[in-house]
């Protein structure tokens, strides 16, 4: 990457970007995904909005899960207890489940106009499509008190495995909206008082002077091609970010964690109510 209505439309078929990151992370039916590791399973059994349908724990691991769980009202289904191979089998090799995997539906998406009431700067997505980045981006936007990830629904990693592997529990309390029209999302973030920066090495300095007590949007676009045309010219400005070393360009999850540090050491509100 280049430094960087309420009615809901019929949800298109799935892309091969959506469909995940291949064998790892396991299939799973129609709505429905598989979450491994302590952190992802954890945060989504304290997810009040979270419906479950097995919950596949190794010998080893389902001591510390129910110490885990002690803090809570209890669980709402029980552990099932399976060799540690029969993981290895369901979620494939490459996935690193720490001996705990929860099948879990989806989950609803939110409109928004209802993410929006949350506090917290926004962060909008141009075609990313990894979804490791996408989950490393939900993990520092959980991090710095962001309302919410903006993303185009055809061109954005679905609700999968990978991606709430990556974001480590993020995926449970930072919502994700997808639109269709990006151009239109920006559009409607302006006219709820949103200041929306599109981030990229060709802007202006990010130095804080335009957004002084607005609540901002940064805008980030997928790595190499960057912000496309249209995206760039719905923001109201352009910016990109110090860098005064050699390297010219980041990860775009990167970008987007310096992005929203910028915007909390500049004083913007953040807060992250519990969902």
């Amino acid at each position: 990457m280049r430094p960087p209505r309420n009615a809901r439309p019929a949800r298109r078929p799935r892309s091969p970007a959506q469909a995940g990151a291949g064998r790892e992370g396991g299939a799973a039916p129609a709505g429905r995904c598989w979450l491994f590791g302590t952190h992802a399973v954890a945060a989504a059994l304290a997810n009040p909005r979270r419906v479950f349908e097995r919950l596949l724990v190794t010998e080893a691991e389902h001591p510390a899960l129910e110490e885990a769980m002690k803090a809570q009202a209890g669980l709402r289904i029980a552990p099932e207890v399976v060799p540690r191979a029969r993981l290895d089998d369901l979620l494939g090799a490459e996935a690193v489940h720490q001996g705990v995997a929860l099948l879990a539906r989806q989950l609803a998406p939110l409109a928004l106009d209802e993410a929006l009431a949350r506090p917290g700067p926004v962060l909008v997505l141009d075609q990313v499509t990894d979804p490791r980045n996408v989950g490393a981006i939900l993990r520092s936007a959980a991090a710095f008190g962001a309302a919410c990830l903006v993303v185009q629904d055809r061109n954005a990693p679905e609700e999968t495995a990978v991606l709430a592997k990556a974001a480590s529990g993020a995926l449970e309390s930072v919502p994700i909206v997808r639109e269709v029209n990006l151009s239109r999302a920006i559009e409607m973030l302006q006219k709820a008082g949103c200041w929306t920066v599109g981030l990229d090495a060709g802007g202006t300095m990010l130095d804080g002077g335009s957004f002084t007590n607005r609540r901002v949007a940064l805008v980030l676009g997928a790595e190499g091609r960057g912000l496309r045309r249209l995206t760039r010219e719905s923001c109201d400005e352009i910016a990109g970010l110090y860098m005064p070393g050699e390297m010219e360009s980041l990860n775009v999850s990167v970008a987007a964690a310096v992005g929203l540090y910028e915007l909390v050491r500049r004083g913007m509100p953040r807060g992250m109510p519990s969902a």
